[in-house]
């Protein structure tokens, strides 16, 4: 079972949910020691004063803010004491908005928030409204002697935290050079459509355990395969043949001809054009069939005689 990694509560009006935080993701980095080439012991680091040669012992190292090249102005840790956010154990709620008005860009770090002890039933209370509401709580918390601006969501049956960045911790697109004027760049309407088509084609529900870490997964054969001491034989990268960039039109075209292949989609377009013919087809099949009518008329004149 997970160990909680804080325990709090969260202050929603005047009603206060005990709760235990847990991180909701494990990452799965393949991880890596520097060894010596020569000896195959693993390198350990020091602190060396470039100046003298020696290493620094770790209380005599001392926190430095670059001002300028080699001009720093040194903070003491009391100092940094006096500044840090009052430790709280509670998460304050400030807003409720809207999901689609926060863009993904600023998702941090996921958490799950479970109940603590006596929270079971404002938990439920809080995520039952949420759910229902489809907002998304706008939260402060202190982590870790920092401040955090979260977001809280209703997920099924669990309550979900991440972090966020501040808006000044995100870049502007503007910043970009490489993003070309939309003035000075236009696309026709037969692109854009057959641009729809593609993605119309490739669109789905998202299935996350569809998607995996192939490179992870070749790297762990490659280091079990080592291991059981076979050899790995590298193939040199075979050349690419340079051919002519198709042009655009060309290259969505082609695109979407190779997913409708790979898909065994003919594509919307045909079936639209065999559809009026057969209604036509069925809009002649009554007119030709008179002869049941004259049957049934003939047969209630018998019955008459």
């Amino acid at each position: 079972m997970p160990r909680s990694i804080w325990t709090g509560a969260i202050s929603f009006g005047l009603v206060t949910v005990p709760v235990k935080l847990y991180s909701a993701v494990n990452r799965k980095t393949v991880r890596f020691h520097q060894l010596s080439g020569k000896s195959g012991v693993r390198i350990a680091q020091k602190r060396v004063d470039p100046h003298s040669g020696e290493e620094v012992a770790y209380e005599d190292i001392v926190k430095g803010y670059e001002l300028a090249p080699d001009r720093y102005v040194v903070i003491e840790p009391a100092e940094l004491d006096t500044l840090q956010p009052k430790k709280t154990k509670t998460i304050e709620i400030e807003d409720f908005v809207e999901l689609s008005q926060i863009d993904p860009i600023f998702y941090d770090h996921p958490y799950y928030l479970a109940p603590g002890p006596g929270g079971a039933k404002p938990y439920r209370l809080l995520l039952e409204a949420m759910a229902e509401t489809e907002k998304v709580a706008i939260a402060r918390v202190v982590i870790r002697s920092k401040e955090q601006l979260v977001a809280i969501r209703a997920m099924g049956d669990v309550l979900e935290m991440a972090t966020m960045l501040f808006a000044d911790e995100v870049a502007a697109p503007e910043r970009l050079d490489e993003l070309p004027d939309p003035k000075d760049v236009k696309t026709t309407k037969r692109e854009v459509e057959i641009a729809k088509q593609l993605i119309g084609s490739l669109a789905g529900d998202f299935q996350p355990e569809k998607y995996h870490d192939t490179y992870r997964a070749d790297v762990l054969a490659l280091i079990e395969r080592k291991a059981e001491g076979k050899e790995i034989a590298v193939q040199p990268e075979a050349e690419e043949a340079s051919t002519p960039a198709p042009d655009l039109i060309s290259a969505l075209k082609a695109s979407l001809d190779a997913v409708r292949e790979r898909t065994g989609d003919s594509g919307a377009a045909p079936a639209r054009k065999r559809k009026p013919a057969a209604e036509k087809a069925a809009a002649k099949k009554p007119a030709g069939k008179k002869a049941p009518a004259k049957k049934a008329g003939g047969s209630r004149a018998s019955a008459k005689r």
